[in-house]
């Protein structure tokens, strides 16, 4: 059946009015400025390296760039299941970002050596030449460079005996199979072996066994210490728990706890200030700078902070030092 023509001409009219809108409706490659991306690659939720990301979004800011005006973030976390990190660096790498930054030990190893065509930006590592990112502390790669969270663990262990002037043995939990970890537990024996310290490190391959593993702390150190492991920091509460049970003091590298009342001090990097400094080297290589003049940043005697809580100090009848620097007592 033919169609009347007054059809046929309001259907042309309708073809015409439909390619119009879609061709307004939809920007054109061409004209549409495209922002900056940069592709945050984290280990997963944690308030460290949640720090860490916000303060690279604030140096960010004070380099001019903005979210969603003049820079765009994509930023993915794999909740600390290390089998999930090539299917987040794979979703990822689909937004074309211009930089990543990975985030942790595992997920900047696993980028190292997937990544090949993107600037790689690692933050929040301990010791990224034992981990095989760089192969010079103070030179970057060829295509990879970040921000370092290694403490000071001579400031660690003299702040630890201003509040335990008697202490002469440490504590160490540790995750044989974290790369950040086995460094700590080596750069911690040279530094107690500077104050004439022993160290008692304790391996941890499951967290579900970590009650009964410490229990070969009892009677045998004077204080724990947990660092910043992605395995050992998150079970904090339950090392927190069997500490006091067995009298033993805790600190750690992560302030909340002492806020949270957790533990009795904590001393360490300001995980800000760490995101700042990836937040620099990010900056210069959205200004075009070529990575491999990029060094490495490490945190200076500036960027550590301690931590007391008053009201654990006094259940343990410890006497608090009134003139250590950087510190910081709470209730």
């Amino acid at each position: 059946m033919r169609a009347p023509k007054r059809l046929y001409l309001l259907m042309i009219i309708g073809l015409v009015s439909f390619s119009a809108y879609n061709l307004k409706s939809t920007p054109s490659p061409l004209t549409t400025p495209t922002l900056p991306i940069v592709g945050i690659a984290n280990y997963g939720p944690h308030s460290s390296l949640q720090a860490s990301i916000n303060g690279l979004k604030e140096e960010l800011v004070n380099q001019g760039f903005i979210a969603n005006k003049t820079i765009r973030y994509e930023i993915m976390d794999v909740s600390f299941d290390t089998l999930l990190i090539p299917q987040m660096i794979a979703q990822l790498k689909q937004f074309k970002p211009d930089v990543i930054v990975a985030i942790t030990t595992p997920v900047a190893q696993f980028i190292k050596h997937s990544v090949k065509d993107i600037p790689v930006i690692y933050s929040v590592i301990t010791d990224p030449v034992s981990a095989g990112l760089i192969t010079s502390p103070d030179h970057s790669e060829k295509n990879i460079t970040g921000s370092s969270d290694k403490q000071n663990l001579d400031i660690l262990l003299v702040f630890a005996k201003s509040i335990l002037p008697k202490a002469k043995t440490i504590g160490l939990l540790y995750a044989p199979s974290e790369i950040n970890d086995v460094a700590l537990v080596e750069m911690m024996k040279i530094a107690a072996n500077k104050l004439n310290m022993n160290v008692i490190a304790i391996p941890i391959d499951h967290v579900r066994d970590m009650g009964i593993r410490m229990q070969a702390f009892k009677n045998k150190v004077d204080f724990i210490y947990v660092g910043g492991s992605g395995p050992i920091l998150p079970a904090l509460p339950t090392i927190a728990k069997a500490a006091d049970k067995m009298g033993i003091p805790v600190f750690s590298v992560e302030p909340e706890a002492v806020k949270a009342g957790l533990v009795l001090g904590s001393f360490g990097v300001d995980y800000k200030q760490v995101g700042k400094n990836t937040g620099k080297l990010v900056a210069a290589l959205l200004n075009k700078q070529n990575i491999a003049e990029l060094s490495p940043i490490y945190p200076d005697s500036q960027n550590h902070h301690g931590y007391i809580s008053q009201k654990r100090a006094n259940a343990l009848g410890i006497i608090l030092p009134n003139n250590f620097p950087q510190l910081h007592l709470v209730e």
